[in-house]
């Protein structure tokens, strides 16, 4: 071994910046298993339809009221990284699939416990991380063996899994009516071909305090939250041709700076008449296509509307991209950039577009399209908050038939496809032996967690319903039995019809899969040094000049 260089001999070499933390090992394993397991219990409680509503206070004091795992983690301000990871789980599941977040991160949570208990027993992480990979492969394999095919044209069943969905949401006896909602908006927006195309950014969701839930309804076509420009224009079109515009109806600014001097007010006036000319121009361009409805994403100019008015042309300004995309689905019509390229061809259509007071606002409702790609929905409830959790109950539901659409196959709920996955995966560890059977019996312990907190939730014994539950699905009608929160009995959910899209199930194994592994495979964490707070102002010293 070298000698150090004479003048070092003693120092400490400093590697990390002064403040920095390090830790190693299975100290820092531990640590972000713990942080990760916080999480995974702050939405524990929450799952099912007996689950727990959580109370979210941000730091302006708004207040939320919800039982959605997503929505719960997306508003507390967590800090660990490790933590953020589950927080991720969240997003990434609404994201694909836009249901089963609470399962994922529940799921996520166990496996991370389980695999506390293997590396205490000193079970190298890379070990466990390859019996939970070769598990979660044999359980995707098996739910799709298990997964029962679905015709879109059965409306039962549809609503069973959009019912399903919305099960643990406070919006009782509302359920009904917002499945039947959910399933015509997809079933209008669904593009059935070669392969079947549902998108849920189609659907437009609408919020507007006042009424009952019952009052939410379905709008064949688009609702924009604006109000006509010009009190003289028509509040109400019939047959409506709509000309959509991505440009405005208004005189162009130069480009560079330039200065006109006028001597003369007969001159002042030419220039005047000149951009009435040029205004009145372009409404008439607009007028002879047959328009008598113009919906503008940019700015209209006073001059404009007064023409527009005078013509009997309902007219719109400053309509969000997003919504003009989903205009020109519902109606038909083609969003044109250039005025000069507007023709007849290019018009959507609408039985009615119609000003309406909805609460304290005015709003443009554009319907009775003929065939819409593109639908709305308005949501109505009493609280304002009860408008928050009933969009994202209905979110729930849509996205539930979305997924029905996309990959109609499904499975039965109520803890029963992970009691039926947990015994098959015990099976299966045998035949791979090792040390990495230890994994995949763990895996297979952590499904459980599903029955077992749905029968925790409801005030039920867990230990009693997972014995019951294990015993069921021994014999050979037990594939789908699961825990009945309501009765507490092991029945059938199939029958029951508590159901759900096989996509979620899929979605919520594969998430809970890839966080644990990246979390277990950590053995270092190093954080670098907090700058020091800003110290607050000297009371009565003003700034220097």
């Amino acid at each position: 071994m070298s000698a150090l260089p004479s003048g070092l001999a003693g120092q400490p070499i400093l590697i990390l910046k002064e403040g920095s933390t390090r830790r190693r090992g299975k100290d820092a394993q531990m640590a972000n298993i713990s942080a990760a397991r916080v999480v995974a219990d702050v939405v524990k409680a929450t799952l099912g339809p007996k689950g727990m509503d959580k109370m979210l206070v941000d730091s302006l004091g708004d207040v939320t009221i919800t039982n959605d795992g997503h929505e719960i983690l997306k508003e507390i301000d967590v800090q660990h990284p490790a933590a953020k990871m589950m927080v991720e789980v969240a997003e990434t599941q609404d994201d694909e699939v836009g249901d089963g977040t609470t399962t994922a991160v529940i799921l996520s949570g166990e496996l991370l416990k389980n695999a506390q208990d293997l590396l205490e027993k000193n079970i190298h992480s890379t070990t466990i991380v390859a019996g939970y990979r070769k598990a979660a492969d044999e359980a995707l394999k098996i739910v799709r063996e298990l997964a029962v095919p679905v015709s879109l044209d059965d409306r039962e069943t549809l609503k069973k899994i959009a019912l399903t969905s919305m099960r643990g949401k406070v919006i009782g006896t509302a359920r009904d009516h917002f499945s039947e909602i959910a399933i015509d908006a997809v079933k209008q927006i669904a593009d059935i071909n070669d392969r079947v195309k549902a998108d849920k950014d189609d659907i437009q969701l609408i919020k507007k305090p006042g009424k009952s839930l019952l009052d939410t309804q379905l709008i064949r076509g688009i609702i924009v939250d604006k109000e006509v420009v010009h009190p003289d224009m028509p509040k109400r079109v019939e047959n409506a041709k709509i000309a959509l515009l991505d440009c405005a109806l208004e005189i162009e600014k130069t480009e560079i700076d330039a200065e006109i001097r006028i001597r003369d007010p007969v001159q002042m006036k030419a220039f005047l008449d000149e951009e009435s000319r040029m205004l009145r121009g372009m409404v008439d361009k607009v007028s002879n296509t047959g328009a008598n409805v113009v919906l503008c994403q940019r700015g209209i100019d006073d001059m404009a509307q007064h023409y527009l008015a005078k013509a009997g042309i309902l007219s719109v300004r400053r309509i969000k991209a997003s919504d003009m995309e989903k205009l020109a689905k519902a109606t038909g019509g083609k969003v044109v950039t250039n005025l000069e390229d507007l023709k007849a061809t290019d018009l959507g259509s609408a039985q009615l577009v119609e000003e309406r007071k909805i609460g304290e606002d005015k709003m443009v409702f554009i319907e009775g399209c003929k065939n819409p790609k593109a639908v709305s929905i308005l949501i109505r409830a009493g609280l304002e908050r009860m408008v928050d959790e009933a969009e994202r109950s209905l979110t729930d539901g849509i996205w539930s038939i979305v997924d029905t659409y996309k990959n109609n196959r499904i499975v039965a709920g109520g803890g029963a496809v992970e009691e039926e996955l947990s015994r098959r995966l015990h099976d299966y560890a045998a035949k791979v032996g090792g040390r990495e059977q230890l994994a995949i019996e763990r895996f297979a312990d952590s499904l459980e967690i599903i029955p077992s907190t749905l029968a925790e939730n409801a005030g039920l014994d867990p230990i009693d319903i997972i014995v019951a539950l294990r015993s069921a699905h021994e014999k050979k009608d037990g594939v789908w039995k699961g825990v009945n929160v309501f009765t507490g009995e092991i029945t059938d959910m199939m029958k029951e019809g508590v159901i759900e899209p096989l996509s979620v199930k899929e979605q919520a194994i594969k998430s809970a899969l890839e966080a644990t592994s990246m979390i277990l495979r950590i053995d270092d964490v190093i954080a670098a040094a907090k700058p020091p707070p800003t110290p607050p102002p000297k009371g009565g010293e003003g700034p220097e000049y």
